[in-house]
């Protein structure tokens, strides 16, 4: 419990922990496929780095803040806590991961170091090294002047070499390339075809080593270890008036590049002259997060795993299904009029999402398009269709969002490239990050413009689309477009004041309204009325709603709650949150849709929204929530969430130890959600008939 609460709430920085303890979890589930299994190593690694990156980069910067003002304490006391609980982790990853090189070699597939080779296959990796590699290795040497806080990329895989003659010892650092040259290679077959023999790039230069240093040096031995380094990804944006926010943010992004080590993860077996020698050209502080870990690190590339082997050995593929209700005619805009359409991916194809936008791009009738962009793929088949539609005279806006964590360098040249191809860019406004998920195109029909909108809770991210869950609603219900053209003009003019009747839009009003949501709730139970809360976000840490919430619970409102990552909310707590229950679901697809569910008498309020229930959505972000109004939309979220809540295999039970349990099953019937909801979506698929005009139901 955080000292500076007056009620249970954990640290988010320990709950983001337990999530990703979560993500470890799957890692070593032998019912998950091998492979499946290495690269949930790469996802949690993956994980931990950004953590480090963001929380505890902030985290320590507190530190500083607070010392200077003489206190500091508490700040240092969370970092103890974090640093006890990632060491921990990184001991079961270390020993998940040798389970899994146990597991690969039974199912004929070895990960090999330069000391398992064979003569042969020694002798191949050389001319692999010469023809592939050797071009990108260029040595770091180490003296007096190197600042090696400066020349450290963040988050790369280092080779630290000592090059030793007599007592002398020289210090080189190797990058390993993983960006230039694949970081696994197959070798050539030997024996037996079955067996299948891998490598990893950082064991590549291990064997070829002296090769990179004979006749530049002259040694009796060297030896490496690997290091990586990880920085803290905050920026300062000058107060410079006369520089633009895209001036702004690229001057920031050059920040992050010498940002000061927030992370340091060596091989525990390095020679301590080596990692003091580290230590001090790093200056690396006490505050600093020194891990020791195993022989290899970012292992992020491991989401990358290939399968050699035979296709049971990763998960089968599912196929996305298309929606009958946009199949069933001519264009998307004829089927949305006939009724709103709710889509949920990856188990329905975000290929309509694509297939809206290229025909507004050359549709005679639709007069303007305006897009939020947060994140978008590498090649965007939507960035291609909106540049079609300014060829074709549609008027494009676009609002590009430069602050999405970790893609700004990506955004900034999009919002270059569409400049360029006469698309309107706006960065919105700059202390509010843009995080909604909107649409809106406007078509001439019959002499009236006709609104047409997607509301979403995941970006519009074709490869993202296919292993994340969202929710996306098509609507041209006419007050709610409106509204939604109202969030384009606030994010232009945040000087103008809208009212939204349907919307939750923060900053504007979502915090007042879900107070008002909660609060009837309440008052419904008090008045004997039926009432409930179930809510599916992403992170649960707004000390507000989190209050609200327990006086929920206090006066006997039933809550389940469904949180992929931090809860700081404590389930359970006597007199608190006796009536609050919490699980969370990993699988192989990540939940990401927020959707919030009120009773509200027994005639459900259902909203799907872009916004976690944390203070920076509330209220330091542009998000929006929708309310979900067809009766049959509204019981397709309500089957799928109880789906959610049925999970017997992928569900683990929050509580305030955070301890990661898996819900029991005791006899209930075995259910993995994630295969359920794919069963139920197709079936639905199939039963769907359009009743009478605009109103599609289930047989």
């Amino acid at each position: 419990m955080s000292a500076q609460s007056h009620f249970p709430y954990t640290d988010k920085e320990l709950s983001w922990l337990a999530f990703n303890e979560r993500v470890l979890q799957e890692a070593a589930d032998p019912s998950v496929p091998v492979i499946e299994r290495v690269r949930f190593l790469g996802i949690y690694s993956n994980n931990q780095d950004e953590f480090f990156r963001v929380r505890v980069a902030d985290v320590r910067r507190q530190i500083l803040i607070d010392e200077s003002k003489g206190g500091g304490e508490q700040a240092r006391a969370l970092l103890a806590a974090i640093n006890a609980k990632v060491l921990a982790l990184q001991t079961k990853f270390d020993d998940i991961y040798l389970q899994l090189i146990h597991d690969l070699a039974r199912r004929n597939i070895f990960l090999v170091n330069e000391k398992q080779l064979s003569q042969e296959q020694g002798k191949w990796l050389k001319r692999h090294f010469r023809e592939r590699i050797r071009r990108h290795i260029v040595p770091l040497i180490v003296d007096p002047h190197t600042e090696l806080a400066r020349s450290l990329n963040d988050g790369t895989t280092y080779l630290v070499a000592g090059i030793r003659k007599g007592e002398r010892i020289t210090y080189c650092l190797l990058e390993v390339p993983t960006l230039q040259v694949p970081r696994f290679v197959q070798l050539p077959a030997e024996g037996s075809k079955k067996r299948k023999t891998l490598i990893l790039l950082d064991n590549i230069i291990r064997h070829c080593l002296e090769e990179v240093f004979t006749g530049f040096f002259d040694f009796d031995a060297v030896e490496c270890f690997s290091i990586k380094l990880t920085r803290d990804a905050g920026y300062d944006l000058s107060d410079e008036i006369e520089m633009s926010l895209l001036e702004k943010m690229s001057s920031g992004l050059k920040q992050r590049l010498t940002a000061e080590p927030v992370s340091f993860v060596y091989d525990r077996e390095m020679p301590r002259h080596m990692l003091e020698m580290l230590q001090d050209n790093l200056s690396i502080a006490g505050i600093d997060s020194m891990i020791p870990g195993g022989r290899y690190h970012c292992f992020r590339d491991f989401i990358g795993f290939p399968n050699p082997g035979r296709a049971y050995l990763e998960n089968p593929k599912i196929a996305p299904m298309r929606s009958r209700q946009f199949s069933e005619y001519a264009n998307t805009f004829a089927a949305i009029r006939a009724g709103d359409i709710l889509l949920y991916y990856p188990y329905h194809t975000f290929n309509h999402v694509t297939e809206m936008l290229r025909q507004a791009a050359f549709d005679p009738a639709v007069r303007s398009i305006k897009i939020n962009i947060y994140r978008v793929a590498k090649h965007s088949q939507i960035v291609h269709s909106l540049i079609e539609a300014v060829k074709n005279g549609k008027e494009v806006s676009v609002v590009v969002e430069l602050q999405a964590r970790f893609d700004e360098e990506a955004n900034i040249e999009w919002a270059k490239f569409l400049t360029d191809h006469g698309v309107r860019i706006n960065f919105g406004i700059p202390t509010l990050k843009i995080h909604s998920k909107l649409i809106l195109i406007k078509r001439l029909e019959q002499g009236q413009l006709k609104h047409y909108a997607h509301i979403g809770t995941g970006n519009f991210h074709e490869k993202t689309a296919k292993i994340y869950t969202d929710f996306a609603l098509f609507t041209c219900h006419e007050e709610i477009c409106s509204e939604v053209d109202n969030v384009f003009e606030f994010i232009e003019h945040s000087y103008k004041k809208f009212k939204f009747n349907h919307l939750l839009v923060s900053p504007n009003d979502a915090r007042r309204k879900l107070y008002s949501l909660i609060d009837r709730e309440i008052q419904n139970q008090l008045a004997g009325k039926s009432s409930g809360i179930t809510l599916k976000i992403n992170n649960l840490a707004d000390k507000g709603l989190i209050k609200r919430l327990y006086d929920a619970s206090r006066n006997g409102v039933k809550i389940r709650l469904l949180i992929r990552g931090m809860c700081s909310l404590q389930p359970g707590v006597k007199g608190v949150s006796d009536n609050i229950t919490a699980i969370s679901v990993v699988d192989r697809f990540l939940e990401h849709p927020r959707i919030m569910v009120f009773n509200n008498g027994g005639n459900p309020r259902v909203f799907l929204s872009s916004a976690d229930w944390m203070t920076r959505n509330i209220d330091k972000r542009i998000e929006v929530g929708c309310p979900i109004y067809q009766p049959e939309l509204k019981q397709l979220i309500l089957d799928i969430l109880d789906l959610q809540f049925k999970d017997t295999t992928k569900a683990r039970v929050l509580d305030k130890q955070q301890r990661n349990h898996y819900v029991k099953r005791g006899n209930r019937k075995k259910i993995r959600s994630q295969i359920a909801i794919y069963d139920y979506l197709f079936d639905y698929e199939k039963r769907l008939t359009l009743k009478a005009p605009g109103l599609w139901t289930p047989k």
